[in-house]
């Protein structure tokens, strides 16, 4: 596959975007110079393949990509901009109001700067942890000025699509308000609702099944980084807090309610309809989280198949799903406390579901109704 974006590329932040952009690049054959305040973490970004470090008789690049965190990415977009005159300067921040209202008011070129965002990450940061697939099919956001060149636009555009992304087109205000409903305020919730374990009881813990880590796994987020994030977009963050606050306040009364009563017949009117209301709210949201390759959500049927924890098992598995014929829609895997298997739930359309079973067992395979 050939590149539309041509190099010398310059990545300044070797984190895990800086990083995987730099893979991705360097797999393509595009020449990535690479620059970080930390010596080690530049270092290592070379040594993972994202790059080269940047030299002093270096050709001046045609794209810079500022990987920074959101308190510092104005200050190095303004520098990138004013080193390197004849390059397109974009950030990859995930907040774009606070880095552009810093930029006009450092009266930088925004004729050749283009704010973007790839909404995509791990709970791993650093150069260890890139990967040049990062960005595959996941959006990424190109939020442009009113003063921005089209040809700069066309080369952050471009730089996406040869990482496989899918731009986006948002103003950095209506990014700021979409990032903080769905991702900000979620790693906020994820974390309180995981500090509540800190300091639970070991046999509260060994209950534990695989909705608290679907509801926590994002807890484990770098914290400094992710203050940096909601610090820069404070003002959207809380006011889609407020109103989860408000939903909250809403049940918490209701299950006082449901506690001072001797028994369900004798709940104050309008309670258990308070929560069951919450609860059908969630499904509602849930449904309109795209589904499958970014369309409408399906459903599907689940097959669910015990693995034993073993090298090979699981490959095997979904070798013989492919082997019945079955197309695999989605996979998830639950690991069962105490015992040396898994679950793996296999999510099929629904018409392939009894095929599916009657193949797995043939083929010695238990399955958990």
């Amino acid at each position: 596959m050939s590149a539309g974006t041509t190099g010398p590329v310059r990545v300044v932040g070797t984190g895990l975007l800086g990083a995987s952009v730099g893979l991705a690049l360097r797999a393509l054959g595009v020449d990535v110079v690479l620059a970080d305040p930390s010596r080690t973490a530049l270092a290592l970004a070379r040594d993972v393949g994202a790059g080269r470090p940047a030299a002093p008789d270096d050709e001046e690049p045609a794209l810079v990509v500022v990987a920074a965190p959101p308190d510092v990415t104005a200050d190095v977009v303004a520098a990138e901009l004013a080193a390197h005159p004849g390059a397109v300067v974009t950030d990859l921040a995930s907040v774009k109001g606070y880095v552009l209202d810093e930029l006009r008011a450092s009266g930088a070129d925004l004729t050749r700067y283009v704010g973007s965002h790839p909404m995509a990450g791990r709970e791993r940061s650093g150069p260890s942890a890139a990967v040049p697939d990062l960005f595959l099919g996941r959006p990424w956001v190109l939020a442009s000025t009113e003063v921005t060149r089209p040809d700069a636009v066309l080369a952050v555009r471009s730089l996406a699509v040869d990482l496989g992304a899918v731009p986006v087109t948002l103003d950095a205000g209506a990014h700021d308000e979409a990032v903080a409903l769905v991702s900000h305020v979620p790693q906020v919730v994820a974390s309180l609702a995981a500090a509540r374990l800190a300091g639970a009881d070991d046999v509260a813990l060994g209950l534990a099944g695989q909705g608290l880590r679907d509801v926590t796994r994002i807890a484990a987020s770098d914290p400094a980084l992710w203050t940096s994030i909601l610090a820069a977009n404070a003002g959207a963050v809380r006011d889609v807090l407020v109103a989860v606050r408000s939903d909250l306040d809403g049940v918490i009364d209701a299950l006082a309610l449901a506690a001072a009563a001797t028994g369900p017949e004798t709940v104050a009117p309008g309670a258990l309809a308070t929560i069951a209301q919450a609860v059908a709210d969630g499904n509602t949201g849930v449904a309109r989280i795209p589904g499958k390759h970014g369309g409408a959500q399906r459903s599907y049927a689940l097959v669910t198949v015990l693995v034993p924890d073993a090298p090979g098992e699981l490959a095997r598995l979904l070798t013989e799903v492919g082997e019945a014929g079955v197309n695999l829609e989605d996979l998830h895997l639950e690991h069962a406390a105490g015992r040396p298997v898994g679950m793996a739930q296999i999510s099929v359309l629904p018409g392939s579901a009894a095929h599916l079973e009657a193949e797995l067992t043939a083929r010695g395979w238990r399955l958990v109704s």
